[in-house]
């Protein structure tokens, strides 16, 4: 009996046992299935599961010679050389064979690098090429690896380089239409997602699998002629050499368009050399970024405005004496003398301050710039001619300038007699010559632009469509303030053009404030004017010239530098002279 009990215990103790063993065994298969499934599942797909992110490639940037696109921006691929300081065994002929390969690409402080035994990624050199990079890998280095990449080349050099912008280390673009258009050069990565054995080679697909194909940015291709982009910035750098200015700036549009065909700033810089720019100001394109009070170049606005309005037109008479009161203030003709009864036309010829002004009171009572005037002139200079607001044009950096309205209480009548010759207001180079193209191609504002299309992944040119312009003037009074800018300029500047062709333009000088003031040492030069045949004008140029504690003229300064660009643009698109 006693030895039966012995055994029903021993029965008991081992089926306690066996029973405690089997739930800490369910407790723990719990725990790892139920509770950590995520985590083992996570670390399995850690294991199992290999991601690669494919990089898209990113948009190149073409231009039109002629009729055909040609680079301006592409590719090429480099690499990042890179070490495993955990690995690497040679660190002295490593050195000296990346400082010798690579030169200015490679890394300062190379031993300190290859010292950081902590770390298993260091790099020693970036953007060298496949050549380079294949004489480092001859080397057989342990610890030395290469990872693959592009780097923006441009074939034409620094042509264009404000336009352009450049792409930073970081792969995002800055500064022109790099930057603008950063999303759409750039394109999307992709992914390419496995399950994979031990030796990663890919396994039956399976949920975990992904293959999503990069989509590459896309190639642009821009309305600047290189030719015409070339020759511009060679005549802006005669300009400033002839004139002792600092910093000049140009733009040529096709008015019956819009397309920008070049445009152009000095000082510059070279994209392919970003760490040698000393003055970060070099990167600015000036014809979209700087505004500045446009002076006589407005005259040309304010008159279409009146002759709109059907108030003057060129043959209407006025006194001058070469004084004007406006209010309280007296407004002055900065050329004396041409005193008496005068056309518009003689005022827009000698540039009289006083005649615009007569403009304005016109659009008013006669006699005084009221309300009705100003609001008028508003319509007008802002409304309908887009002054003081951003254009839309594809290059970064683009400001609006300021235009003050008549419901403001600076927008009074002394405000808006100076705003009638181009002062008391602040505009850019851009809105001024997209605004002038309206007068030049019968009355249709197009809004400006430097694309005119892509190249497709079939290496096929996509034209963009033109947008459909508004109408700020009747297809009358931009022939009429057209003829007037002709008129002026054969009458100032008689023998400087080719002969047989339909010149016109208008000289711009106007003051600079500084510190609130206008300073008295300063003035800039600009130039406004068109070029063709009477029945169409095939572009339109605008140059400006400037600099510190410099006055410089639109007739002496500017002038000139339009002429040369006119002249040979007159023989580059093979424009036939009347008779």
């Amino acid at each position: 009996m006693k030895l039966e009990l012995q055994k029903g215990s021993r029965s008991k103790i081992l089926a306690a046992i066996i029973f405690g063993l089997m739930t800490i065994f369910v407790i723990r298969l719990f725990y790892l299935q139920v509770i950590q499934h995520s985590y083992y599942i996570d670390l399995a797909n850690k294991e199992q599961v290999k991601r690669l992110t494919i990089t898209a490639k990113r948009g190149k940037i073409y231009a039109f010679s002629g009729q055909t696109p040609v680079p301006l921006v592409m590719n090429q691929d480099v690499y990042t050389v890179f070490a495993d300081p955990t690995e690497t065994t040679n660190d002295t002929a490593i050195i000296s064979t990346i400082e010798q390969v690579a030169g200015g690409n490679a890394r300062t402080n190379l031993q300190g690098l290859l010292n950081k035994k902590d770390s298993r990624y260091q790099i020693l050199a970036t953007k060298i090429t496949l050549a380079q990079a294949n004489m480092i890998k001859s080397k057989n280095y342990s610890g030395i690896g290469f990872q693959a990449g592009t780097r923006r080349v441009y074939p034409e050099g620094a042509l264009a380089s404000q336009i352009l912008g450049f792409v930073n280390d970081d792969g995002l673009g800055q500064y022109g239409v790099e930057e603008k258009l950063n999303k759409e050069l750039t394109g999307e990565n992709g992914l390419l997602q496995s399950v994979t054995d031990v030796n990663d080679i890919p396994l039956t697909i399976g949920n975990h699998n992904i293959n999503k194909p990069a989509v590459d940015g896309v190639n642009e291709v821009l309305s600047i002629d290189p030719s015409i982009q070339s020759y511009t910035e060679q005549a802006l750098t005669a300009g400033l050499k002839r004139t002792g200015a600092t910093r000049a700036s140009a733009v040529i549009i096709d008015p019956q368009t819009g397309k920008i065909l070049a445009m152009a700033n000095l000082p510059t810089f070279d994209p392919s050399k970003i760490n040698e720019v000393k003055d970060n100001s070099a990167f600015n394109n000036a014809v979209v970024s700087v505004p500045y009070e446009p002076g006589s170049d407005m005259k040309t606005l304010t008159m279409a405005t009146g002759v709109d309005k059907g108030v003057v037109d060129a043959n209407s008479t006025y006194i001058n004496t070469d004084h004007i009161q406006v209010d309280d203030v007296t407004i002055s003709n900065a050329t004396l003398g041409q005193t008496g009864t005068i056309t518009l036309q003689h005022a827009m010829n000698w540039s009289l301050n006083t005649g615009f002004v007569t403009v304005a009171m016109r659009l008013g009572d006669g006699t005084s710039i009221t309300r009705q005037a100003r609001d008028t002139m508003y319509d007008y200079f802002h409304n309908k001619f887009h002054l003081g607001e951003l254009t839309g044009v594809e290059v970064s950096g683009e400001v609006t300038g300021t235009v003050i309205p008549p419901t403001d209480v600076q927008g009074n009548a002394v405000r808006y007699s100076n705003m009638a010759f181009g002062q008391g207001m602040d505009v850019t180079m851009i809105q001024v010559a997209s605004a002038f193209s309206s007068i030049v191609n019968g009355g249709n504002y197009y809004k400006p632009t430097v694309l005119a299309g892509r190249i497709d992944k079939s290496d096929n040119y996509i034209p963009n469509q033109i947008k459909t312009p508004t109408h700020p003037i009747k297809p009358s009074t931009a022939y009429q303030v057209r003829e007037m800018t002709h008129i002026a300029r054969t009458t100032n500047f008689p023998g400087v053009d080719k002969p047989g062709y339909y010149i016109g333009g208008k000289t711009g000088t106007s003051q600079v404030i500084k510190n609130g003031v206008y300073a008295s040492d300063e003035t800039v030069g600009t130039y406004l004017g068109y070029g063709g045949t009477e029945s169409t004008s095939r572009y339109v140029i605008m140059v400006q010239v400037s600099g510190d504690h410099k006055k410089l003229a639109g007739n002496y300064d500017a002038m000139p530098i339009f002429t040369d660009i006119s002249n040979w643009m007159l023989g580059y698109l093979n424009i036939q002279p009347k008779g």
